[in-house]
């Protein structure tokens, strides 16, 4: 199942997308249905409810659909760095034995084709093609076989990183949380969409329709189940946690001379069985 949020004239709501164009209203269908996490929460009972709800609704067409973010309000928002062998060997580090984590905040998230903002601060905006994870189930100490279990979902995310800010110390905050950099959407994908933890699957940036990264998550470090089990030793996991999982190589400050997102470009990101996330690149306005 994918499960978008969209605007209309009532506010945000739920739907579902049925096959590859047709989006159903799940608030106008169940009423108990106002957030997405409220779809992550209800179990397999409300599951049942939104498939019998699809089965005798009509959509509308996506394209005449404004989407939202699909995970607008998130609990915690984890993010891995250092992930891709091959990108940790483009920035000159050392391969980690233990994942690089930093968090990022909600007012640095946008949705689908809003525009990625390049601070007037700095003009080293860059790009990174990421699957985020979202949490489904409340848990701690999770085994790495066990932790399909917990697994909601999956997006796609861009964690548009302000490079000169993100290296001002040994800590990364500040250039992974200025405002509209790091993108999610278009939808979630429910686990069963997927292969096991999302192995295997290929993962891309295009800038300006340019292939700036082609890879597979194959190429992981640390796994999704790993990613999981090493998270939940730490802190306890709840339902709407979206977890990044690191990029691989070719972002934009590794290459020679370096590629920064500048206004007027178009960034997308590819992972098979998810589909696109498409982003405009703007100028952050003055204050006024």
């Amino acid at each position: 199942m994918r499960y978008v949020m969209f605007s209309s004239e009532a506010g945000a709501r739920v739907g579902a997308l049925v096959g590859e164009d047709t989006v159903v209203d799940l608030t106008a269908a169940l009423p108990a249905v106002r957030t997405m996490r409220d779809v992550i929460a209800g179990g397999d009972v409300l599951q049942s409810e939104i498939e019998a709800a699809i089965a005798g609704a009509s959509g509308r067409p996506l394209g005449a659909v404004d989407l939202l973010s699909p995970l607008p309000d998130p609990g915690k928002v984890i993010c891995l760095g250092l992930n891709y062998a091959d990108h940790a060997k483009e920035g000159g580090n050392e391969l980690p034995g233990y994942p690089a984590l930093f968090m990022r905040g909600a007012t640095s998230l946008i949705g689908p084709g809003a525009p990625m903002i390049v601070p007037t601060a700095s003009d080293k905006l860059d790009y990174e093609a990421e699957l985020a994870i979202v949490i489904g189930t409340e848990c701690r100490h999770v085994m790495e076989e066990e932790a399909g279990a917990v697994i909601f979902g999956y997006t796609i995310f861009n964690d548009g990183s302000v490079r000169d800010y993100q290296r001002r110390s040994t800590q990364w905050t500040a250039g992974k949380n200025f405002d509209g950099t790091g993108a999610v959407g278009p939808w979630i994908v429910t686990a069963d969409e997927l292969p096991a933890g999302a192995a295997g699957i290929g993962i891309r940036s295009r800038l300006n329709g340019a292939i700036m990264q082609n890879s597979n998550t194959a190429h992981m470090i640390f796994s999704v189940p790993r990613t999981i089990a090493i998270l939940s030793e730490v802190m306890t996991l709840q339902p709407g946690d979206l977890i990044a999982t690191g990029t691989p190589e070719g972002v934009g400050y590794a290459r020679k001379p370096p590629v920064f997102l500048r206004p007027g470009d178009e960034i997308a990101i590819e992972i098979d069985g998810i589909g696109t996330l498409t982003n405009p690149v703007a100028a952050e306005r003055a204050p006024a």
